[in-house]
C-alpha cells in the first residue's frame, strides 16, 4: 500500500470520527477494518491517532489561516483533509510539505468540489509559507 493509500485511509478514519467523536480511535479502526472500508496499517493508525491526539492545536492553525471561517464552518471534507495535512506537515517529518499539500488537494478534488480545494490549497499554503520556516 502506497503512503497515499494510507492517507486516504487516515482521511477516511477522521471523516467518520467528525460524526462520531465519542467512539475512540482503536475502535473506530476495528469498525472500519471489520467492515473492509481500510486496510489497518501502522502509518495509516499513526496519522489518524496523531491528528486526533492534536486537534486543538491543529484547529487553532486552521482558525488563523481561514481567513475569517470558523471551523465549524468549515466542511466536514475539508476539515478533516485541513487537519490531516497539518498533522502530517507539522508532527511528521519523513514527508515534504509539498507532497502532503498535493495529495490532500487531490483527495479533496476527489471527495469535495473546485471550491473546496482551492481553499484547502490556499490555507496550506499559508500555513507552510508563515509556519515551516
Amino acid at each position: 500500500m502506497t503512503t497515499g493509500e494510507e492517507r486516504e485511509q487516515a482521511f477516511i478514519l477522521l471523516f467518520e470520527k467528525s460524526f462520531n467523536n465519542d467512539v475512540d480511535c482503536d475502535r473506530l479502526i476495528e469498525l472500519a477494518v471489520e467492515s473492509g472500508v481500510i486496510t489497518k496499517t501502522s502509518y495509516t493508525s499513526k496519522l489518524f491517532r496523531l491528528t486526533s491526539e492534536n486537534l486543538e492545536e491543529i484547529d487553532s492553525f486552521i482558525e488563523k489561516y481561514s481567513k475569517s471561517w470558523s471551523v465549524s464552518r468549515i466542511s466536514k471534507v475539508s476539515l478533516a483533509l485541513l487537519r490531516l495535512a497539518i498533522c502530517e506537515i507539522r508532527f511528521i517529518e519523513k514527508v515534504p510539505a509539498g507532497v502532503t499539500i498535493n495529495e490532500i488537494v487531490n483527495l479533496c478534488k476527489k471527495y469535495s468540489s473546485e471550491d473546496e480545494y482551492s481553499f484547502v490549497n490556499g490555507i496550506l499554503g499559508s500555513y507552510v509559507k508563515d509556519e515551516c520556516k
